[in-house]
Order: C-alpha cells, then structure tokens, then sequence
C-alpha cells in the first residue's frame, strides 16, 4: 500500500502525538480521502504567481536548520512542470548558506504567505543549485528587475498543504495603501476647493 503523501511530515513520532493529542482521527480521514498533493495543481499555480516573497529552509549535514527569505517581482518563482518550481537566485550578503547546505543535504522547504487574504501554503521537497546554466538563469530571471542573478535553484515538490488562516495577521501591501491614500487625499482637496469656492460666492461658510 502506498503511503500518504503527507507521511513526509507526519512521521511515526508525529503521529503517535496526534493519537495522544486526539487529532490523528482527522487526520486518518484527510488521509483516507486523498490528503496532501505532490504536484502543482492549478490553484497552486495562480496562488505561486502572485507571490513576491517567500521562506527557503534547508539543514546542513548535521541537521543544523537555516531559514531565508528570497523576494523579488510577483512570479519570480515560476512552476516549471507540475512537479517543480524555480528562480534565479539573486546575489545577497554572499553567505552561501543555503547553497552550502544544499551541497550536502538537499532537503529543503518552501513557506509561501498571502498576508492580504491571510493564507499560507507549506511545501516539502528537495532543491538543487545551478550554477554553470546562463539560458536556466536567464529563463528565469524577472523581466527588467534590477538584481544581479548568481545561480538557479530547482525545487522538487514532494508534498504540500494549505494551512489554516489562524493567527495571520492581515497585512496590506504599500502600493495599494498609497493608491487608496492618494484617492482620499484627492477626494479632501476636491471637497476644500468646493468649501473654498462657496464661502467667497456668498462670504458665509454652508
């Protein structure tokens, strides 16, 4: 029998904690009823598309973990087939952490978030750098975004899961709140001339 694909997380240690919590019945069920996805499905897709930013995890030999953000244009990180995602990687403070860990360990996981509608998606898998493929690199490169690439990084999803919308705080991008600023600000000055334009027509305020 083939095991759940959520089984890359839910190991024998998880799930005896789930028995003991009394959350395992729900999660037998979720099992039972196809669980987790290991492939990129069209809602994956579009929620991938519109992300600028998102969490790289990755763990040296010795298990020691390493989180790190990577940002860049909406869809800088492109599906690719529908088991693997990728994007140029931008040069940084020049670390090499994650490439390092990669080198020896490529275990790796993908943490997307949606503050505006407060959604999250998990994603396990595996990555690989590549280092000597300019045409990979420029294939994914943002159109015109000023950052200077050094490398890709391939990830193969192994699974992944919506997580729930608790404790998220709701966060609005800057862009839209200077868009609906800007539209009060213009609303205020148009109200003012009009006030303005009253008083000296009959010298009295309305």
């Amino acid at each position: 029998m083939t095991s759940p694909v959520s089984d890359v997380a839910f190991t024998p240690v998880v799930k005896e904690l789930q028995t003991r919590r009394g959350s395992r019945p729900a999660y037998e069920r979720m099992e039972a009823t196809g669980g987790w996805s290991d492939r990129v499905t069209p809602e994956l897709a579009e929620f991938i598309a519109t992300r600028d930013s998102f969490y790289l995890a990755t763990a040296n030999a010795a298990g020691q973990p390493y989180m790190q953000h990577r940002g860049g244009p909406p869809g800088f990180l492109h599906v690719l087939d529908e088991h693997t995602l990728g994007f140029a990687d931008f040069r940084g403070n020049r670390q090499y952490i994650t490439t390092g860990n990669l080198a020896e360990n490529d275990r790796a996981f993908l943490f997307l978030m949606d503050y505006t509608e407060q959604r999250r998606i998990k994603i396990w898998g595996r990555a690989r750098v590549a280092m000597n493929d300019p045409d990979l690199v420029a294939r994914l490169m943002p159109q015109g975004y000023r950052a200077r690439p050094e490398q890709a990084i391939l990830f193969t999803i192994e699974a992944w899961d919506a997580n729930c919308r608790q404790h998220i705080p709701r966060l609005v991008p800057e862009a839209e709140v200077r868009e609906t600023v800007a539209a009060l600000e213009s609303r205020i000055a148009d109200l003012e001339a009009q006030l303005a334009a009253r008083v000296a027509a009959t010298g009295n305020l309305p």
